[in-house]
């Protein structure tokens, strides 16, 4: 026997220490044991007494993972396929997160904040469920307790499969954004993925995923339900700033170095191929390009499902996928999961005809991104899709299936298997899975549908192995503690913070600003509203940014007249979804425009016919919103400036403005002496530009459009083709302009990306 040695945590995980071998985690209480084989140690995961193919670590993970797909039950597999519903730690009370313990919400159960609710015990049990998406936690070492619990509960059911925890972003310091579910605890602090592109340098963004990855796997986090690498051809999309920009090649590139950042592990953590203990698989979405919804709609949304392409682009919103994520730097090749959107991909069936949302898509899943472009990883539904359509157009809380709204849930679950789908996203119940297997049965016959299910298992299954998940999925709580924003990567994530910002004016060099200049900032005023679950917003009148902050670098005064220079602090014009059940109640189809100007905008030159609807009786076939108008929820950013502007009376205003989208500047750019752009940063970071501690360099990862006209004009699958806006100053706010203090920014970064089209061109 050679030397090892056992070890315990305090939360009763045993650690088995071997040189020539991984270190083995596992929990004494949940019946697996230890065996020794040609002096070396291995877990009992099935608890038979003998060293099973998948129980050797030694083996290549796919050969482990063909032998434990051979011994999984039809149920159990079913149970692989599934893809939970959002879980908090601990789960909330009410709401999208809800859960209980014992019975009671958690206030009133006595429960510690890592215990499992009731819900996590029925699914890891009953329907064998083990891929979990954790939203919100409470800290880091919160965090590993609860996944130490998860896995012990995991390793002592069936085979001993462990959990594969996965998390949306959550590095962004913006914990609010739309999308951004996954905060809470201390964690380093990034760009959003448009601040990213920003930098206009892969290597930030690369740099981002080995920092996150290390910081996912101490929360016990290890499939990234990222990155978003759908070209926004359209600038009202909702979803614009979760991209890198409008641009095929920038983003083929942001998206290549994000996953090689996560996958990667080096040396010593390598196990196998590049995949180690510090990679993370990267779900990379969303198959085919979301970002191209007509009218800029998203497909969250019953009004939005429709994707189109009246400029013929339809591979340029392959490239990030085939060229980017497919086509990786590092050993690990390509990313380990692709998630299609929910749009219907108008008119791209060549073989079918069929208008069905993506996941849905023989053509599109099997067709096109499997057999054609190669790809043999896990693909995974977006969340929800499998569901009936229960609410209005413009409620999020719905079924998305867009398409098969005729099938039942079953039927759906059959159609996804027949098109290449592995995985189902947002479900946690396996019945449906199970009569998908019946279904294929009958139709194929017992061995061909076994088959089926073995393949999608083996995908499944290799995402865990090649992780270690098997040898050891546990956590101590102080390393995770220890990790989670440690100086290091909060230094990293704060200096991609400042190469993010975008100076796009500074006349007669507003910029930087003295030490301690004396600086009115006004209070924004935010009218009652809903967040994008539905849930009703107050009306707030507050100001936007932290001024114990801003006071350690100028002098903050209530009074304009007092003031050296006035700072207002602006988002992007928020005008809605493009869909109003008001309009539809009135006698209207329900659509209108989507804004990206503050003032109310009347759709003059929006197509008289929409290029897609929807043939049931029950629906529209027509969505053109032309001729009608849409007022913008935060028109009082607008007011904000030119209110400041009159009460400076000629001394500078600067804007700071963060961007989720493209937006139109010239309401407010001749009032304005300077303009800074963000798109999700700390006050801070602000602040060290602004005083000229740091000096910004970020470029415009999309155009910025002249007017709303050119919006309406430009064609929905199509990059660049916007005229832009032209300043004061003669500066173009096109793709991949920039100002740092010399003047516009010419540099290795812009002769490697610039696009010099004009709308003629396109």
């Amino acid at each position: 026997m050679i030397n090892s040695k056992t070890t315990r945590s305090q939360d009763e995980i045993a650690y088995v220490h071997q040189p020539g071998g991984p270190v083995l985690g596992y929990s004494p209480s949940s019946g697996v044991g230890i065996l020794e084989q040609d002096g070396l140690f291995f877990k009992d995961l099935n608890k038979d007494g003998k060293l099973d193919p998948y129980e050797d670590w030694r083996l290549p993970a796919k050969e482990r993972a063909k032998d434990l797909a051979s011994k999984m039950t039809v149920e159990q597999i079913a149970g692989l396929m599934l893809y939970s519903r959002h879980q908090a730690v601990p789960a909330a009370s009410g709401g999208w997160f809800a859960g209980t313990y014992g019975g009671k919400p958690y206030e009133e159960s006595g429960a510690e904040p890592w215990e499992l609710t009731d819900e996590q015990r029925s699914f890891l049990e009953k329907d064998h469920l083990r891929h979990i998406l954790i939203t919100t936690v409470q800290s880091p070492e919160i965090a590993a307790k609860w996944n130490n619990q998860v896995q012990a509960f995991a390793e002592g059911s069936g085979l001993g499969i462990p959990a594969n925890n996965s998390s949306d972003p959550r590095h962004n310091p913006v914990f609010n954004a739309e999308f951004n579910a996954g905060s809470g605890g201390k964690i380093s602090m990034w760009p959003e993925s448009l601040g990213l592109a920003a930098t206009f340098d892969p290597e930030v963004t690369r740099k981002f995923g080995e920092v996150a990855s290390k910081e996912y796997r101490a929360l016990g986090i290890a499939t990234a339900l990222s990155p978003q690498v759908d070209i926004a051809t359209d600038p009202r999309w909702f979803r614009f700033n979760g991209t890198f920009g409008e641009d095929p090649k920038l983003s083929t590139d942001m998206a290549r170095a994000y996953v090689d950042g996560f996958q990667n592990s080096d040396g010593e953590r390598e196990l196998e191929e590049g995949w180690g203990w510090d990679s993370v698989n990267a779900m990379v979405k969303h198959w085919p390009g979301g970002g191209s919804g007509e009218g800029g709609r998203d497909a969250h949304f019953g009004s939005g499902k429709y994707a189109v392409y009246p400029g013929g682009r339809f591979d340029d919103h392959l490239k990030p996928f085939v060229d980017g994520a497919f086509k990786l730097d590092g050993k690990t090749g390509k990313a380990s999961a692709v998630m299609p959107y929910y749009t219907i991909s108008y008119g791209q069936d060549p073989v079918n005809g069929e208008n069905v949302g993506n996941s849905y898509n023989a053509y599109l899943i099997r067709d096109l991104l499997r057999d054609q472009h190669g790809y043999d990883g896990v693909i995974c539904t977006d969340w929800m899709i499998t569901g009936d359509e229960t609410a209005s157009k413009d409620s999020f809380l719905t079924g998305k299936s867009w398409g098969v709204e005729h099938l039942s849930v079953a039927e759906r679950h059959y159609k996804l298997l027949m098109a290449g789908v592995d995985q189902f996203g947002g479900n946690n119940e396996a019945e449906p899975v199970l009569e998908a297997y019946r279904m294929g049965v009958e139709e194929h016959g017992e061995a061909w549908m076994r088959q089926r299910f073995e393949a999608s298992a083996v995908r499944l299954l290799l995402n865990m192995f090649r992780l270690g998940l098997f040898e050891n999925p546990y956590l101590m709580p102080e390393q995770s503690e220890a990790t989670v924003g440690c100086p290091e990567f909060v230094k990293a994530g704060y200096e991609a913070q400042l190469k993010s910002v975008v100076l796009l004016k500074n006349k007669n060099n507003t910029l930087p600003l003295a030490p301690k200049t004396k600086l009115y900032i006004p209070k924004r005023y935010t009218p009652a509203g809903k967040d994008w679950f539905g849930n009703p917003t107050q009306a707030k009148l507050e100001y936007p940014v932290n001024l114990e902050i801003i006071s350690q670098y100028f002098t903050v005064t209530e009074h304009a007249d007092e003031a050296d220079a006035g700072l207002v602090f602006i988002t992007n014009p928020k005008s809605g979804i493009g869909y109003d059940p008001q309009d539809a109640a009135g006698g209207g189809n329900g659509y209108v425009p989507i804004s990206l100007q503050y003032k109310p905008y009347l759709a003059e030159h929006a197509r008289e016919v929409s290029l897609a609807g929807d043939l049931r009786e029950e629906d529209v076939l027509n969505r053109s919103y032309k001729g009608k108008t849409v007022t913008t929820h935060n028109e009082a950013d607008l007011d904000m400036i030119l209110q400041t502007a009159d009460a400076m009376k000629g001394k500078p205003v600067i804007v700071s403005m963060m961007l989720s989208n493209p937006a139109v500047v010239g309401e407010f750019e001749p009032y304005a002496n300077a303009i800074i752009a963000n798109f999700g940063v700390q006050d801070q970071a602000l602040m060290d530009l602004l005083s000229g501690a740091a000096e910004p360099s970020g470029l415009l990862p999309m155009q910025m459009p002249a007017d709303m006209t050119t919006v309406e004009l430009q064609l929905e699958d199509v990059p660049h083709d916007m005229e832009c806006y032209r300043d004061a100053e003669q500066h173009v706010y096109d793709f991949a302009f920039g100002m740092n203090w010399s003047g516009v920014i010419e540099d290795e970064r812009t002769n490697t990306y610039r696009q010099r089209q004009s709308m003629q061109s396109q």
